[in-house]
């Protein structure tokens, strides 16, 4: 029987969902410029993406490139209107419905209904169990390389292709994937890191400080033909899930591996013999390579007495107890927010989205100290 589900091209095709997915993107975009000069002309920007979409003519423009430098530096690749509503189109109408029904619970990125609250959930709900019956517990934490640039397109085309019939669908999908190829983009985004390298060396900052922030600039990973997903695209968020959907299964279905959650490109396994996680990380090496990816110099085994940094807090074991603590990081991160807000009303905002992430964290007064 086959896996695949038939979604037809045509279910694109509608200037409901336009209008629906528009209206999404109008609430979540903070650049109001854009908005204002595509609803300026909204009826016939909605036409030309009806008549690319008709036709199967449909091309991705060229991006936005720009660099971001504090709190550290990171290409940002921003897309026109047009792409943004194909994008989520696409994802809410085609990937996500296809998608979804292939992952497994404990990968938990960018998916309703889960996200940071639920993995840290499953983390203290493996832990504890685990503490239960064994004096040790330990987490084998993998990373992938410069995960989102290093996604082989022709690997992800032949995955999803194993679950998407409509040809023209798929084309559609790998006209999007295929946008980072672009010699134009790679000059821009040369360009903009050279750029940003002059204005630091004519800088005041003292010499380390200049070597610093250059090398930092000089890894900031660029794209090779053929490869990775351009970061904040809605596709580009589902089909990176997607992309080690395969390893997810394996580790549950092969390596038996119960107590097991991924955060996008962040994968724990949990486990009281140390032992078993080693053969589980050299057996993960072999199949993250077979997906032309690799494990970072950050992936290794933490034992929970001595603390596993995930997702910005510290699980530590004292004795029987899992104490869920803020790493220094993340601290100083959620400092610096405060320290930039200007108003009361500011303030209040920012303890309000907090108080989700650290309600079960042992932290103390920490957000009572902003008042």
């Amino acid at each position: 029987m086959s896996n695949k589900i038939n979604i037809s091209y045509d279910c694109l095709l509608d200037f409901n969902k336009l209008e629906d997915v528009y209206h999404t993107i109008r609430l979540n975009t903070k650049h109001k410029k854009k908005l204002i000069s595509f609803q300026l002309f909204k009826n016939m920007n909605f036409q030309n993406i009806y008549d690319s979409l008709s036709s199967k003519e449909y091309k991705h423009s060229d991006y936005n490139v720009f660099l971001i430098t504090q709190p550290k530096c990171r290409l940002i690749m921003s897309e026109g209107m047009n792409d943004k509503i194909v994008n989520h189109l696409v994802s809410r109408y085609v990937l996500f419905p296809l998608i979804e029904p292939k992952l497994i619970e404990m990968n938990v990125a960018t998916r309703a209904g889960k996200g940071t609250k639920q993995a840290i959930f499953y983390v203290k709900k493996y832990i504890n169990k685990l503490k239960q019956n064994h004096d040790n517990v330990y987490a084998l934490k993998c990373d992938i390389h410069k995960f989102f640039y290093s996604i082989d397109h022709g690997i992800l085309m032949k995955k999803l292709s194993k679950i998407i019939e409509d040809k023209d669908i798929l084309n559609l999908i790998e006209e999007i994937v295929n946008s980072t190829n672009s010699e134009k983009l790679k000059n821009i985004v040369a360009y903009q890191i050279k750029n940003q390298i002059k204005h630091i060396e004519k800088s005041n900052i003292s010499a380390n400080d200049k070597a610093s922030r250059i090398n930092e600039l000089k890894r900031i990973p660029v794209s090779e033909k053929g490869k990775g997903l351009p970061i904040g695209n809605m596709t580009s968020q589902i089909m990176a899930v997607f992309y080690l959907n395969d390893l997810d299964h394996f580790i549950k279905e092969k390596l038996h591996v119960k107590y097991y959650v991924r955060y996008m490109d962040d994968l724990l396994l949990i486990h009281h013999d140390k032992k078993y996680l080693r053969y589980c990380l050299h057996e993960i090496e072999k199949k993250v390579q077979e997906e032309l990816l690799f494990l970072n110099n950050k992936t290794q085994i933490y034992s929970l007495d001595k603390g596993l940094p995930f997702l910005g807090f510290k699980f530590k074991l004292k004795g029987k107890k899992l104490l869920l603590l803020l790493q220094k990081n993340t601290k100083n991160r959620i400092k610096r927010r405060f320290k930039k807000a200007k108003t009361h009303e500011e303030i209040e905002e920012l303890k309000k989205n907090y108080n989700g992430y650290l309600i079960n964290a042992d932290c103390g007064s920490f957000l009572h100290n902003y008042q």
